[in-house]
């Protein structure tokens, strides 16, 4: 493995433990020669999952996507990598336990919406508008008046 930090060739693995989720296994190393820290994670390569698009085009999943997405949605509010993590990490389990080799981004973006909501109500309003493309300020009011109403129960 390649250090991040100075790209040496070697590192050595120092521990070995399942992660939280016990689906990867997570790998503290350090290097031979700048002697920084890092961790891996090892996951079983699943089969390519295929997401069809708003406009019917496939593409193969990207987790790195699901990520960018939340984190934009996430920035400047205050809510930890490690819990955007955990988010993606649920997100990811949960179409992979379909069991279904092409799923509709409709059904990620509803997913990933869902965990938002629960987690940061601005991050899960920021998304939703890029997502659901409001048109107007009334359907953005609208989710907003949604939003507002929960947190009143």
């Amino acid at each position: 493995m390649k250090c991040p930090f100075c790209n040496y060739e070697n590192t050595r693995v120092i521990d070995s433990r399942p992660a939280e989720d016990n689906s990867s296994i997570r790998r503290r190393r350090v290097c031979d020669v700048c002697n920084k820290r890092f961790t891996t994670y090892e996951k079983v390569e699943a089969i390519p999952l295929i997401i069809i698009k708003k406009d019917n085009n496939r593409e193969a999943y990207d987790r790195a996507k699901v990520e960018t997405g939340v984190l934009r949605a996430c920035h400047k509010r205050p809510v930890s990598t490690d819990d955007i993590e955990v988010l993606v990490d649920e997100v990811e389990a949960d179409i992979l336990n379909r069991e279904e080799k092409e799923i509709n981004s409709r059904i990620i973006g509803e997913l990933i919406m869902n965990k938002l909501k629960d987690l940061d109500a601005v991050a899960y309003v920021r998304f939703a508008s890029v997502y659901r493309e409001f048109k107007d300020i009334n359907t953005f009011m609208d989710e907003l008046k949604k939003v507002l109403d929960k947190e009143a129960d």
